[in-house]
């Protein structure tokens, strides 16, 4: 078995009654979540950000891995924490977006409400198109980690892109865009200015299509792709603890005395 680079670990708090899963994005890791996951555990919530399958390892764990496989593990996860909280609430990176907004179109009332960080929706240029065949000559393309614009902070992703796990994403972002008008739960979307792997287009395409009609929408004009780690790190923090604060019934009274024991766990 391939070990896990070293800061992709899954991370899990046991809180209060009020959960919180985190989906990271493609080709990355926790790791990319792990700040904002430890914020949120320290205001008390039962958090879990799992390590997608093929992901954390190296990029030829990815290239045997599809979509059905990582949704999988979002849809256990979301599981595991509904059975423990009285709700829960799911937020992501990227593609960890769309598998939040699949988890809120499939699950309904079992996700209370929805944190996205420039969440992906389309896999774009003309070479989007010839994946099918492509996939089949060249084997992988350069990674796309580390868009960050804040100096000295990196993200643990993979330095080159399996063409058949892009693939997979291109069919999966399909899939999740046809499901985009069952998702009626409420909604933030934060997403970056200047972002060089996914553009403002697809927050706006999300933003279009859901059937939420308790939306908020902010901008984050000093980071690039990886928000989470980049200078607007803490304010994502705050504007998603106070989204989750207004949305979840008896937060501070529940969480408050959870948090106390709570523990926090890697791998």
């Amino acid at each position: 078995m391939v070990p896990v680079l070293p800061g992709a670990e899954p991370y899990r708090h046991e809180g209060g009654e009020v959960g919180v899963l985190l989906c990271h994005g493609f080709t990355g890791s926790p790791q990319s979540l792990r700040p904002w996951a430890e914020r949120l555990a320290e205001h008390g919530l039962t958090v879990s950000l799992p390590l997608l399958p093929g992901h954390g390892t190296r990029w030829e764990d990815l290239a045997i891995t599809g979509w059905q496989d990582w949704y999988a593990e979002v849809d256990r996860a979301l599981g595991e924490l509904a059975e423990r909280c009285t709700q829960v609430f799911v937020c992501g990176l990227s593609m960890g977006g769309a598998l939040a907004l699949r988890l809120a179109a499939r699950h309904g009332d079992a996700v209370a409400g929805l944190v996205l960080v420039n969440p992906g929706n389309k896999v774009h240029g003309a070479a989007a198109h010839a994946l099918p065949v492509v996939r089949h000559v060249v084997r992988t393309i350069p990674g796309i980690a580390s868009d960050i614009a804040k100096e000295g902070s990196v993200e643990v992703g993979y330095d080159r892109v399996p063409l058949h796990a892009a693939h997979q994403l291109r069919n999966f972002f399909r899939i999740v865009d046809r499901e985009l008008p069952q998702v009626t739960q409420p909604l933030m979307v934060l997403h970056s200015t200047q972002d060089h792997v996914v553009p403002p287009a697809d927050s706006a395409r999300v933003l279009g299509r859901v059937s939420s009609r308790d939306v908020t929408e902010i901008l984050l004009e000093q980071s690039y792709h990886v928000a989470t780690l980049d200078h607007d790190a803490d304010r994502i923090a705050e504007e998603s603890l106070a989204f989750i604060d207004r949305l979840a019934s008896g937060v501070d009274e529940s969480s408050a005395a959870g948090g106390v024991e709570g523990t926090a766990s890697g791998g």
